[in-house]
């Protein structure tokens, strides 16, 4: 019986509710054995950000080589890349290495509202990662932020902004619509065949801190176990909402505390 991997790199959250945390909780939440690339190492907890310490590139380098010479990786999710030769060194080893999936969280403002990625770091974002990506996964502000316009305020600018970043390389954009307003949360999935939209109850709850990086996995765990991208999306966001739904089961930290990734089991 064949395992099915999937990778992580992205910062870690020393508060356990985003990053490579919440990445591993959800592979193995949803059955898939979850394996990590650090790219930094944050201080924060549910209220914020108070430091970040940058993982040197060649030692990015060291984590990607070791894994992938020895595990059959079938996925790879990127979270947190604040350092442009951070994401050299991701560019060159996803190019060595040549994985089936790349599911890319371009991640640069934390659920807190602290900035996690430099103006140039965005540059190098855009024109080399986000071509090597099977979807890309901003919200609202990051597609904006991405194009340097406004955020989208309707459907029909939605769908416009996601074909830009469409054109920018990747393979399919899922603009998630959780900064939206209105009684659902509507998510975009824009592809070469056309947009598809998918909507959820939104839910009144302040802990959803990691939902992004949550979503994101979730989607890399499905192309793990082989589903198709529409598939994987559609489970990865139906599996979000309920472990958002789940949140207020927990009682952590004083600021947006983390979704309940194993809703499923306790």
């Amino acid at each position: 019986m064949t395992t099915p991997i999937a990778l992580t790199i992205a910062g870690s959250d020393s508060s356990g509710g985003a990053g490579i945390q919440a990445d591993l909780k959800t592979f193995a939440a949803l059955g898939v054995y979850g394996a990590s690339v650090i790219t930094a190492l944050t201080a924060q907890n549910t209220t914020g950000v108070s430091g970040i310490h940058q993982v040197p590139a060649e030692f990015v380098t060291a984590q990607l080589d070791a894994v992938f010479s020895d595990l059959d990786v079938g996925a790879v999710k990127i979270g947190m890349v604040a350092h442009p030769p951070v994401i050299d060194a991701i560019v060159a080893g996803l190019k060595r290495w040549s994985p089936k999936h790349v599911v890319l969280d371009p991640v640069m403002v934390a659920t807190s509202g602290d900035r996690l990625l430099a103006a140039e770091a965005v540059d190098a974002l855009r024109k080399k990662l986000i071509p090597m990506a099977s979807v890309i996964t901003p919200n609202l502000p990051e597609a904006a932020a991405l194009l340097d316009e406004p955020v989208a305020r309707d459907e029909a600018a939605v769908e416009q902004q996601g074909r830009r970043l469409l054109a920018l390389g990747c393979k399919a954009v899922l603009i998630k619509g959780g900064h939206g307003e209105g009684s659902e949360s509507i998510d975009y999935l824009v592809g070469a065949n056309g947009t598809i939209t998918l909507a959820a109850p939104r839910i009144a709850t302040k802990n959803t801190h990691g939902t992004g990086c949550s979503l994101s996995s979730a989607i890399a765990a499905g192309l793990a176990k082989g589903e198709e991208m529409e598939t994987a999306v559609r489970s990865a966001k139906a599996w979000v909402s309920a472990a958002i739904s789940a949140a207020d089961r927990f009682s952590v930290g004083r600021g947006h505390g983390p979704v309940h990734h194993f809703h499923r089991f306790y």
